[in-house]
């Protein structure tokens, strides 16, 4: 907003102090999206009001635009097709940023319980989820509705439970015990998954297969359980704001209720859930570390009138130590730079990569912006 009068100015002043009024009204309430859609509302909050949407819930079926999907059906036992796996993954990686894999190894009945569990947590009794929720960051498992909604603008129609599974000591007492026999499995195997994930990247790359992994790409990991209530009016808000993740690689588990998107060619592409599968996206680390040769790219969660929907997020990252952190130095690999591919981003720390992240919040722009050369 350009301000060029005092009347606007004051408009605007009232506005957002109005604004920050109904987020810390809402965020004191404790108990989320969800706490509204009991309490019955027809209408939503204008804080969860996101302007003009361009909402594209059916983009055209040529295979251009299908995000691709990749089997991993014997890949540790037949090198030919290991080679295939590594094409198409180089490929989606360049080209999309996005790729859902199936025969992944983790059986469909704990992905299956994981969406239980997490809707289990989220449709308690709003008593007993009030007390889990928190906005400190030194708990180790947090239940809030949106990560910086004082930042975020819009506010996104979600709500989410968030636990550390490394580097720091998974402590499984603190997970709910409603959800806590899943948790603890989900976790593993998403973590095992990972470490492979990995080594097929670093394979993409013309790397050692365990090079990401000895760079420390998979030392820490955050899972967050997020549940989308069915919104009474989904066209004038997000479940979640345009983005790109500030981490080296993304796993998500979505259930059948559908709703992500992402940018790719300039068009708003729908990914469409597959029972059993597992999506796999970029993040901005591992765009960054590779020079660009892998990308990282905006996407969304459009909201609906029926749900609710569930996902589970896997976030691999590399928390900054006390110490080390604040001097690790990380930039484009030096493995990926000659004279004919020059580095395009400068280098930096993971804390000063998370700190500008944390400050800007989803505004809809990369957080690679500030990182290039």
């Amino acid at each position: 907003m350009v301000v060029e009068n005092s009347n606007q100015l004051e408009e605007f002043t009232n506005s957002s102090s109005q604004r920050i009024a109904e987020l810390k009204a809402f965020d004191d309430s404790k108990e989320g999206v969800k706490g509204l859609v009991e309490s019955g509302v027809s209408k939503i909050p204008r804080i969860f009001h996101t302007g003009k949407l361009v909402i594209n819930e059916n983009p055209t079926r040529d295979i251009k635009f299908s995000v691709p999907i990749i089997d991993l059906k014997d890949i540790h036992n037949n090198p030919t097709r290991r080679v295939e796996v590594i094409g198409e993954i180089q490929s989606a990686c360049h080209e999309w940023g996005f790729f859902q894999v199936i025969n992944h190894g983790i059986p469909v009945i704990v992905l299956d319980e994981m969406i239980e569990g997490v809707r289990r947590f989220h449709e308690q009794d709003p008593d007993v989820r009030r007390e889990f929720y928190t906005r400190d960051l030194n708990k180790n498992f947090k239940y809030f509705s949106n990560f910086s909604p004082f930042n975020d603008q819009p506010t996104n129609w979600r709500d989410s439970f968030g636990y550390v599974v490394a580097p720091d000591p998974f402590k499984p007492e603190e997970i709910p015990l409603l959800c806590r026999d899943i948790v603890i499995e989900y976790s593993k195997k998403i973590n095992d998954l990972g470490f492979a994930i990995f080594e097929l990247l670093s394979e993409a790359l013309g790397l050692n297969p365990s090079f990401l992994k000895d760079f420390n790409c998979a030392e820490g990991h955050i899972i967050q359980g997020h549940y989308y209530p069915p919104c009474p009016e989904p066209e004038l808000t997000l479940g979640v704001s345009s983005h790109t993740d500030a981490d080296f690689i993304t796993l998500l588990l979505q259930d059948h209720i559908g709703g992500l998107q992402v940018l790719h060619e300039g068009q708003w592409v729908n990914v469409p859930p597959v029972h059993g599968a597992l999506v796999v996206n970029i993040g901005d680390l591992l765009q960054l570390i590779t020079n660009g040769r892998f990308v990282s790219v905006y996407h969304r969660v459009i909201s609906k009138n029926i749900g609710p929907r569930i996902s589970v997020v896997s976030f691999f990252v590399n928390t900054p130590d006390p110490i080390e952190g604040e001097s690790k130095i990380y930039g484009p690999l030096k493995e990926l730079i000659s004279e004919e591919t020059p580095p395009i981003y400068k280098n930096f720390t993971i804390k000063e990569f998370l700190d500008y992240f944390y400050a800007k919040g989803l505004d809809g722009n990369s957080s690679l912006e500030p990182f290039k050369l």
